[in-house]
């Protein structure tokens, strides 16, 4: 709603409607609670830098704890399965023994390593955390805190600005 009615009312609804809309959109509750003790390791740096983010940005509201919390978990989640693959190798052989005693070993399969499906699938809840944060350049030019209006200051303050001389006209 905020966004409409910083856009100028392009649907033509009238900006008293839209800020009647806006007034009755409910408020959540501001202020993330503590990190939660279950966090360990990057999953908590993620939310004490995240939280301080948010909070810089006044977007820090209770309910969306469960969502940086899963966003936390997933970001560790990746860089974990990113490690792991760079520790390992992009593709995986899955062996099998032949011979008499199961001693002569065989390649039977090449295939991506699963740790890669693992990463590929965190990274994407993490950017839609971050999406509906405003933590990217797109996401943030979405975002729009508008500004309260100061009414009589913001005129007293541009009548009180000294008057611009006239510019002369060439005859």
């Amino acid at each position: 709603m905020a966004v409409q009615i910083a856009a100028g009312d392009p649907g033509r609804k009238g900006m008293g409607k839209l800020a009647e809309k806006l007034a009755a959109e409910p408020k959540a509750s501001k202020g993330l609670p503590d990190c939660p003790r279950h966090l360990k390791g990057r999953a908590r740096h993620a939310w004490l830098f995240w939280k301080e983010e948010l909070e810089g940005m006044s977007l820090d509201r209770r309910p969306d704890a469960m969502a940086l919390e899963g966003a936390c978990q997933n970001y560790a989640r990746a860089v974990e399965a990113d490690l792991t693959v760079e520790k390992d190798g992009l593709i995986v052989e899955e062996i099998a023994f032949v011979g008499e005693n199961n001693d002569e070993p065989v390649v039977v399969k090449r295939r991506a390593h699963p740790a890669i499906a693992v990463s590929n699938a965190a990274w994407r809840q993490v950017r839609a955390f971050i999406g509906e944060f405003g933590f990217s350049p797109v996401s943030r030019t979405r975002l729009s805190i508008e500004q309260k209006d100061n009414g009589v200051e913001d005129l007293m303050s541009i009548l009180s600005k000294p008057r611009e001389p006239k510019a002369q006209t060439v005859q």
